[in-house]
């Protein structure tokens, strides 16, 4: 089996300029912008070491100037058996990111890492695996919507893989994204930040999930951004974490690699929202 191929993006052109989620600080960032960006590019180094280290390779791709978001590539595309479909964004402040990013895929198809690239019609919001979380475990995707994704293209996205999304909604605006407090283990465990979702989407989580494989993360797991975390094999790469979500994991029998990526949880993200895998197969 191939090792997982990351795509990351540098973050020379990371600031934390304008706030479109809970989590993000643009007062805190610019009472110190020079350490900050000195501080983001050694978080961006330990995260690639961290990563190269658990087994993944990673493809570099460049970022943009006055897009500092687009250093979460997890939120550019859905990929899946070498076809790729590129994010529609909802808030204006991204949505420049969408043709660097279309750039960026075809060049990957160009290169041969991908066979296909697609971009959702305008207006039909989907930020890429933030939203859609590919279980290899279950064979099926995770499907998140409401805060930026719409229910309408889990229906668009499930006809172009040709593969289930389980829909389950959003309903806290700190998980504006699924992959904020939605974690598939290699284990088949999930981890998961239970007020993240309504009523009748932890319904449907525990109807597909059995207890024993359910993980409930707590307010102080998703202050420190732990469930946005990478899973490889029984390695996962994560945000400085909990003792309480360490020892569970350890328990579990993970291995646990804690970097500190504080920078860029200061604009809302972490370990998953910095990569996305490239090489994913259904089979």
């Amino acid at each position: 089996m191939p090792a997982p191929l990351l795509l990351t993006v540098d973050p020379a052109h990371f600031d934390v300029s304008y706030a479109i989620n809970p989590w993000m600080q643009p007062g805190e960032w610019a009472r110190d912008p020079h350490g900050m960006r000195r501080a983001a590019r050694r978080s961006f180094e330990d995260l690639c070491a961290a990563l190269q280290g658990a087994g993944c390779d990673l493809e570099v791709a460049p970022g943009a100037p006055g897009l500092p978001d687009m250093v979460f590539p997890a939120n550019a595309a859905v990929v899946l058996d070498g076809r790729a479909i590129v994010a529609r964004f909802r808030h204006p402040q991204r949505q420049g990111e969408e043709a660097h990013f279309l750039a960026i895929f075809e060049d990957l198809r160009e290169r041969g890492i991908l066979t296909e690239v697609a971009q959702l019609a305008a207006g039909c919001f989907q930020e890429g695996a933030g939203d859609c979380i590919w279980d290899p475990v279950r064979g099926h995707f995770w499907g998140g919507y409401g805060p930026r994704s719409s229910r309408e293209a889990i229906d668009v996205m499930a006809a172009f893989f040709g593969r289930e999304i389980v829909p389950l909604e959003l309903v806290s605006d700190r998980c504006y994204h699924l992959d904020v407090g939605f974690c598939p283990l290699s284990g088949g465990e999930i981890l998961y930040f239970p007020p993240a979702l309504s009523a009748d989407s932890l319904r449907t989580l525990h109807e597909h999930v059995a207890p024993e494989l359910r993980i409930e993360a707590s307010e102080d797991d998703l202050r420190h951004f732990s469930v946005n975390a990478v899973c490889v094999g029984r390695n996962i790469v994560m945000n400085r974490t909990t003792d309480h979500l360490r020892t569970e994991l350890t328990r579990r029998g993970y291995t646990v690699s804690e970097v500190d990526l504080a920078p860029f949880v200061l604009s809302g993200g972490g370990a998953f929202c910095m990569t996305l895998r490239l090489n994913w197969t259904a089979a």
